[in-house]
C-alpha cells in the first residue's frame, strides 16, 4: 500500500455515478411500482452499496482502510436509464474515489440481479467519479508561483563546521515541491543579533517568506523563537499549533518545540525544529495550505 502516513487529515469526498439501461418502460414501471418479484431494488441495491463501501478495502489491494462518515445513494430515472449517484465522506488522510465508484458499481450490479428475471436486456453502463473534494488537488494552481523564500539554519555545532546541515536543505526539497524559489540558504551560530540580522535582512528586501531551522528546542542556546518573536508585527499562533500537533500524532516530544510563527510587513517567518524529521513534519504539515496566506497579503494591498 502507498505511504500516507506524511499526509494531513482533512474532509475527503466524493460522488460517483454507475448507469443502468433496461430494455422496456415495462420494467421501469415494475421498478418504480416496487412490482420485481425478487423486492424493492431500490432499496436492496442501496443496501448493497453501503456495504460494498465499507468493504473496499477488503476488495482492493491498494485502498486503506479508513472511517466511512457519510455514504448517500440516489436515483434518477432518464428514460430507460438509471443513474445511480453514490457519495462518500470521510476525514482522513487519502481520498474516497474508489469506495464511490466501487459503491456504484455494486449498487449497479443489484439491480441487474433483481431484474433480469424480468428484463433479460438490461445493460450496466460506464462507471466514473463525477466530483472529488479534499486533499492537495483541492488547491493545485490556486498559490502564487512568484514566491521567494529564504531558509536560515540556527546552529553552533552546523555553523562552525562540525556537522553537515540536512533539516535546511529538507526544507528547500519541500519549498522547490511547492514551486516556491528559495533566494537564500544561510547558517548562523545561535547568536540573537545573527538570527535576528537576517530576518531583518529579508523583510527589508521584502522576501515572502523566511524558514528558521533550529534553536526551537529548551536548552540554553536555543533562542530562535526569543529572537524573532519582539520583531513581529503579529504572532500567527495556529500555524505552530497545526504543526506541533502533526508532529505529536508522531512523536510523543513534538509538544516540546517552541516555535512560532508571524508576520513582519508581508514577510512571513516559521521557527521550526533543527532536526531533519521535525523540520521535515513540520514542514509536510504546513505546506502547500500555508501559501494562501500570500494571496490574504495580495489582497490586502488592493483593498
Amino acid at each position: 500500500m502507498v505511504e500516507i502516513t506524511h499526509k494531513s487529515t482533512t474532509l475527503r469526498q466524493a460522488i460517483a455515478r454507475a448507469t443502468v439501461q433496461v430494455s422496456s418502460q415495462d420494467t421501469i414501471d415494475a421498478l418504480v411500482n416496487q412490482r420485481v418479484p425478487k423486492g424493492n431494488v431500490f432499496e436492496m441495491a442501496k443496501t448493497a452499496g453501503l456495504f460494498a463501501v465499507k468493504k473496499t478495502s477488503e476488495l482492493i489491494p491498494d485502498c486503506h482502510p479508513l472511517p466511512v462518515e457519510y455514504t448517500g445513494v440516489n436515483y434518477e430515472i432518464d428514460g430507460l436509464k438509471v443513474h445511480i449517484d453514490l457519495e462518500v465522506h470521510t476525514i482522513y488522510r487519502t481520498g474516497v474515489e474508489v469506495e464511490a465508484m466501487h459503491g456504484a458499481s455494486v449498487v449497479a450490479l443489484t439491480m441487474y440481479d433483481m431484474l433480469k428475471p424480468i428484463d433479460k436486456g438490461i445493460e450496466i453502463h460506464t462507471v466514473k467519479l463525477l466530483e472529488k473534494r479534499g486533499g492537495k488537488s483541492d488547491f493545485r494552481d490556486r498559490f502564487r508561483k512568484d514566491l521567494k523564500a529564504a531558509v536560515i539554519v540556527c546552529s553552533d555545532t552546523i555553523s562552525a563546521g562540525q556537522k553537515e546541515d540536512k533539516a535546511g536543505k529538507a526544507i528547500i526539497e519541500k519549498l522547490k515541491q511547492c514551486h516556491v524559489e528559495t533566494i537564500d540558504y544561510l547558517i548562523v551560530p545561535d547568536e540573537i543579533d545573527a538570527i535576528q540580522g537576517a530576518f531583518g535582512k529579508h523583510v527589508a528586501l521584502n522576501t515572502d517568506l523566511v524558514i528558521y531551522t533550529g534553536g526551537t528546542g529548551l536548552s540554553k542556546r536555543d533562542i530562535t523563537p526569543d529572537a524573532i518573536a519582539p520583531m513581529l508585527d503579529r504572532e500567527i499562533p495556529g500555524i505552530m499549533e497545526a504543526a506541533r500537533n502533526y508532529g505529536q500524532d508522531r512523536t510523543p516530544f513534538a509538544m516540546l518545540s517552541r516555535g512560532i510563527a508571524g508576520v513582519k510587513d508581508e514577510t512571513l517567518v516559521l521557527t521550526l525544529p533543527g532536526s531533519t524529521k521535525g523540520a521535515t513534519e513540520s514542514m509536510d504539515a504546513l505546506f502547500p495550505s500555508l501559501l494562501h496566506i500570500f494571496r490574504i497579503f495580495k489582497g490586502a494591498r488592493h483593498d
